[in-house]
């Protein structure tokens, strides 16, 4: 079995909020964002339907944000998790989770402008051990051990290096990369995750004020 079949995901927060919802046209006097205590900074938004998974029933929203997504579609949300599935079992799979292809653009906008701007000192790092070729950066939440290549589901894209300096427009995404393995979903160093929680805090921004000059919120 592959460690991409084997997953269990959520953990425990979801298992619990999933439990919580009564139903869907009661969701307002609900509890809609939950904590993961396993991943700080890691939130499940609950979202009414239509969603990206069922045009009738509501959804846990995957975000780095805590601040609710302005719709269910917004691209700051990692991927969909399903809020309620048949029968009393208390864990999803990995196909349970569908991912955001909304949300790797930002993703990478994130990673290449931290490296532009030496955002992130364990990359500085890296590039100073590695010297002169390319370099690649990697997911922490299974890190290679010293002097190897990670899984390329782990590995978030390359960059070129030159007399120990990142050239940060050499900067590649790696297309193997998952946003969830049976490791979890996306954790980065703390210089590129600051940078992506910042991008994405500016997107939702973005998107309200598109929201309101539309007439209205839809969460």
């Amino acid at each position: 079995m592959s460690r991409l079949s084997s997953v269990q995901l959520p953990p425990r927060p979801y298992t619990l909020a999933r439990r919580q919802i009564t139903s869907t046209s009661s969701l307002h006097d609900q509890q809609t964002v939950f904590k993961d205590p396993s991943h700080e900074g890691l939130f499940y938004h609950l979202v009414p339907p239509p969603t990206p998974l069922s045009e009738t029933h509501p959804v846990f929203a995957v975000s780095l944000l805590e601040t609710p997504p302005t719709h269910s579609t917004s691209s700051t949300i990692l991927g969909w998790l399903p809020a309620e599935t048949p029968g009393e079992e208390d864990t999803a799979g990995l196909n349970d989770f569908r991912e955001n292809p909304r949300f790797r653009p930002l993703l990478h906008e994130a990673i290449s402008s931290a490296l532009a701007d030496g955002a992130d000192d364990i990359q500085i790092n890296g590039a100073i051990q590695t010297g002169n070729g390319w370099m690649h950066i990697h997911d922490t939440r299974n890190v290679p051990a010293l002097g190897r290549i990670g899984d390329p589901d782990d590995i978030l894209g390359t960059v070129l290096v030159e007399d120990g300096k990142i050239q940060a427009s050499t900067y590649s995404p790696m297309p193997s990369y998952r946003l969830c393995t049976s490791d979890g979903v996306t954790r980065l160093t703390e210089g590129l995750d600051q940078r992506l929680k910042s991008v994405l805090a500016r997107t939702n921004e973005e998107e309200r004020a598109a929201a309101r000059r539309k007439g209205g919120e839809h969460v």
